[in-house]
């Protein structure tokens, strides 16, 4: 068994989901997620979801599984897909693997480019190894929202859920 595996099945172990999440962000901050997330949809017509992840099972670590492959079954599971405009974007962040991962619906990942995701992401990270994870996780949001709001400036109905999905 190689070293890196062996000290990502440690963090994943040692960050103990029932209280790891609460402990970086308590309800006040979840509220503020949902807060900027309603916000930031008022400004364009696509869809925001959160979802925040303390760390994966042992059995999906030893079989090789990536942030970005648990992000994308993160975006099937919550249905971001499942918009009328295929706009739908999952800001997804595993803190075990200190990773942040932002995947969106085909009518939106056609219209930004990898650089502004990635820009994206590299903020969040900043302000989170910072300790500013409500700060990181907002600012990203409404990053977010900016770059929905060129292709879809109409805002719409809400379609999904604003509350961050805790796993």
């Amino acid at each position: 068994m190689n070293v890196n595996l062996l000290q990502r099945c440690w963090r994943h172990v040692v960050t103990h989901p029932k209280w790891a999440l609460r402990w970086w962000l308590p309800t006040a901050a979840l509220a503020a997620i949902e807060q900027s997330v309603a916000g930031a949809e008022r400004q364009h017509g696509g869809e925001i979801r959160v979802a925040l992840e303390a760390s994966l099972s042992l059995q999906n670590i030893f079989a090789g599984l990536t942030s970005r492959q648990r992000a994308r079954q993160i975006f099937a599971e919550l249905e971001v897909w499942n918009t009328d405009a295929r706009n739908g974007v999952l800001l997804y962040v595993c803190w075990a693997d200190r990773a942040v991962e932002i995947i969106a619906d085909r009518g939106l990942n056609a219209a930004v480019s990898e650089a502004e995701w990635a820009e994206v992401c590299t903020q969040m990270q900043e302000a989170c190894s910072a300790g500013r994870y409500q700060q990181g996780i907002c600012n990203a949001v409404q990053l977010i929202g900016q770059l929905m709001a060129r292709q879809y400036p109409v805002p719409d109905i809400n379609e999904l859920t604003d509350r961050p999905a805790l796993l």
